[in-house]
This record gives structure tokens, sequence and C-alpha cells, in this order.
């Protein structure tokens, strides 16, 4: 009877380790083979991938963020505006709610705050941002705060104007931090829980290097430190976060090139592993994943490697739930790559599995089994 039980346990152990996960990719459409936005399945015991079906049909809905209940999904467009979409719980198809201005042009990243009551946007084309309120039934209100970003940038090239590239709440959802790549520049508001307005904080920025060009931000699980990844001098800067002020501290910075690279790259995303031991960011150009491992006491990075086999164009890459594969979205070769996590290195191991989808350049993952 103890060995049934025991038997019992294990396997009621492999089903909760052995899950099936909801994925969805943002492409471009634009010159592509791709006409929207695309879902697959994907098991977290094989590590395979399903075949990518069209979930919705719509224009160059490139970066996508899902509702923390699994019933919305937003994505930016190709015009001015933001969409949001209600989730099939059967079929996973997506069907168009409405859509809100995105508070500028080029909307490029989007993600939920305030408790999902609140969708902030990054406009790159106008370098503005915009938060705009969520309602009960998943539908956008009309933005709440549109802010107009100022100033310019060391390289003449990318930074004549602001360029917000992405934005993303602090984990008690207090503070909210807009990466503009045109003025090297993280700038901090305050984001008001009744209303979703934003309103500019003290301290208003964090200053990078000259140059850097900041593109994506995340926080590490700890709630303590923050990492954001450099597009243009191809860095990553490791700071500390202060809960009370919501101010950034410099800890380090650290190229996301080999030593002696003397070709042309730029950087894209940027992941702290679930368990908090390992960080990664993808490198343009010198095409490849690299891997850091985390100091759990300070939060500096040690270079561990890089992965390049059956990487290119990285524009985006995610870590599934389990932690134990990550997906990259090879934008050139029109893929998503399936790379299995080493649990000690935490290094991505050879390619997978390969599957063919138009552009692909963001991937999402529901939080919650399939049933």
């Amino acid at each position: 009877m103890g060995k049934f039980i025991i038997m019992l346990a294990l396997l009621s152990m492999q089903t909760l380790n052995a899950q099936t996960y909801d994925v969805y990719f943002g492409t471009y459409t634009r010159k592509s083979s791709s006409d929207g936005i695309y879902h697959a399945k994907f098991d977290t015991k094989t590590g395979k991938l399903s075949k990518p079906e069209l979930a919705v049909k719509t224009s160059d809905p490139n970066f996508i963020a899902i509702h923390p209940n699994a019933k919305y999904l937003y994505s930016v467009t190709d015009s001015s505006r933001v969409s949001a979409f209600e989730i099939n719980p059967k079929s996973k198809k997506l069907k168009l709610l409405n859509s809100s201005s995105s508070g500028g042009k080029g909307p490029c990243h989007v993600s939920i705050a305030n408790k999902a009551k609140t969708l902030l946007v990054a406009n790159y084309g106008s370098g503005s941002l915009a938060s705009i309120p969520i309602n009960n039934d998943g539908s956008l209100k009309d933005p709440a705060s549109i802010i107009q970003h100022k100033g310019s940038g060391f390289c003449k090239r990318r930074q004549t104007s602001p360029h917000a590239h992405s934005i993303n709440p602090s984990p008690d959802q207090n503070f909210v931090y807009a990466v503009d790549l045109g003025t090297d520049k993280i700038m901090i508001y305050r984001l008001n829980p009744e209303n979703s307005k934003l309103t500019e904080n003290t301290p208003a920025s964090f200053a990078l290097q000259a140059g850097a060009g900041p593109r994506h931000f995340t926080f590490h699980p700890n709630g303590k430190f923050a990492y954001v990844i450099n597009e243009l001098d191809n860095t990553l800067n490791a700071l500390e976060y202060n809960p009370k002020t919501g101010a950034l501290t410099e800890i380090q910075n650290i190229s996301t090139l080999p030593e002696g690279f003397k070709g042309t790259s730029y950087t894209a995303e940027v992941k702290v592993h679930p368990n908090g031991k390992f960080l990664y960011g993808s490198n343009r150009g010198y095409d490849s994943i690299v891997v850091y491992k985390i100091d759990k006491n300070n939060g500096k990075l040690t270079l561990v490697g890089f992965q390049k086999e059956g990487i290119d164009n990285p524009r985006h890459f995610n870590i599934d739930p389990s932690g134990k594969f990550c997906l990259v979205a090879n934008q050139d070769s029109n893929d998503v790559v399936v790379f299995a996590i080493d649990p000690k290195s935490g290094m991505l191991k050879a390619p997978h599995q390969t599957i063919a989808i138009g552009k692909p350049v963001c991937i999402k993952f529901l939080t919650k089994q399939l049933k």
C-alpha cells in the first residue's frame, strides 16, 4: 500500500512538472509570409513546440503582452494604435475587442501594470509613451497619460531625438521605467493606481554612458536588482533598485560581445532566468545569445559563454515557465528555435527544434496549464 501511494505521488509530481503551455508569437507582416499573431503549444516535458497557427490576422503586431488572467492579449500595430484581443479559451484564437491611441508614432513595446488595470506603451518613432486604463472586459479606454520625451544622445545617426524603446513597471507596481534609446536615459515615473496616470518621479531619470542606446529592461526576481541592455554600445548595465524612491544605482557595466570582436552588432532582448541564477541577452550581428551568471548577493554578472548555433538576428527570446527551455525568435531566418537550458551552467544546449514562422519578433507564454 505504501509503495502504491509513493508511485501515485511520483506520478502526480511528474504531471505537475510536465505541463503544456500556450505560446503566442508577435511578428512583422511587412515583406513577410506572416499574417499576424500566431499561436502554438509547448510541451515542457519533451521540449516540443507545435506548428504555429494564425490566431488573428492583423498588421505588424511586433510586440505583445498577455493579461495575467489569460483572457486577453494586447499588441502594438503598424499605425499609432494598440489593440486589445480576447483569447478564446478552447481554440486559443484571438478576437479583436477594440483599439486605442498609442500616444505617439511607431509603438514598439507594451506591458501590463497596476494589477492588470493599466497598459503601458512605448513609442519608438515619436519618443513618447502612454498609460491606458484597461476595462473589466479587457478592452482599452483612451490614454490617461501621454508623455513626450525630449533630448538627444551622442550617436548622430541614431540619437538625434528621443526613441522610447520599452516600458516596464517595478515589482511593487509603484514606479514605471521607460527606456529611451535616443537620450541614453531610463525615465522614472510614478503610477497612480486610481486613474492610471503617470507623473514624473524624483529622481526623474537614470543616465547611462554616452552612446549606450538603452533598449530593453528587466528586474531580477528578488526585486533588488534590474538590468538594461544597450543596443548601440553592446553592453549591459546591472543596477540596484531602491523600492522607496524608485532610484537606480549602477553596479556594473559589462560587454555582451566576446573580447576582441571588431564587427557591427546590436543587442535586442534581456531576460533573467526564473530561478534568478542566470541572465541572457541577444546579439544581432554577432548573432548569439550571451549567458551570464548572477551573483545573488550583489547582482553582478560573470560571463558564462555564447550560443551561436541556430541563431540568426535574434530579435526576441523567452524562457518557458518551467525554466528548462529557451525559445529564440530569429527575425531573418524566419523561424523559432528551441534550446534546452543546462541547469548547472545556464548555457543553451545545441538546437532542440526549429519551427518556421515569418518574421517572428516577440514570444509570450500563457502561464496557465492547458485543460
